[in-house]
């Protein structure tokens, strides 16, 4: 599993921010419109990712709590597949669907997202990713402060919940 230490945040200064971000040269991966499909299950949260630069078939289980918070992660990437999809739709069900236009970047193991999403607005997230297990919790919970900070994040912006539970 992937150990991941993220926050999420509403925005509605989005571009402002993305202009900030710009100021520590990150790595511009790309702008992907993406279409998350969410499964009902028991525990945890199934969607399956389309994109035009990512696709992936992703479990993780998270708390649903403001600021900085732990996921843990099972990710599948795959190529483009309506036979997945129709597979996970015929067996489990859809919860919901969220659309979103998602630009990304990368600064080393963190990862940002400047998000558009359809029917809720602007968010920014914030990933510290430990692929390896050489980074450990306590370096990814003070990147993702020292970005909350740079990005002067207050509390009341932090959002608990995946966009899927914003979205039912």
């Amino acid at each position: 599993m992937i150990l991941n230490i993220e926050f999420k945040a509403r925005a509605s200064n989005i571009g402002h921010l993305e202009e900030k971000l710009q100021g520590l040269n990150p790595r511009f991966v790309g702008e992907d419109k993406q279409t998350d499909t969410y499964f009902k299950v028991e525990k945890g949260r199934l969607k399956l990712r389309e994109g035009n630069i990512e696709n992936s078939l992703i479990y993780y289980e998270r708390e649903n709590t403001a600021n900085a918070k732990s996921s843990n992660i099972l990710l599948y990437q795959h190529q483009p597949d309506e036979i997945l999809k129709e597979i996970l739709t015929t067996t489990m069900g859809v919860k919901v669907v969220v659309e979103k236009t998602r630009r990304i970047y990368f600064i080393d193991n963190v990862k940002f997202h400047f998000d558009t999403v359809k029917g809720l607005g602007t968010f920014i997230e914030v990933e510290a990713i430990d692929k390896t297990g050489d980074i450990g919790k306590a370096k990814l919970q003070a990147q993702c402060r020292q970005y909350a900070e740079f990005f002067n994040v207050q509390d009341a912006d932090y959002v608990a919940l995946s966009y899927s539970d914003l979205m039912c």
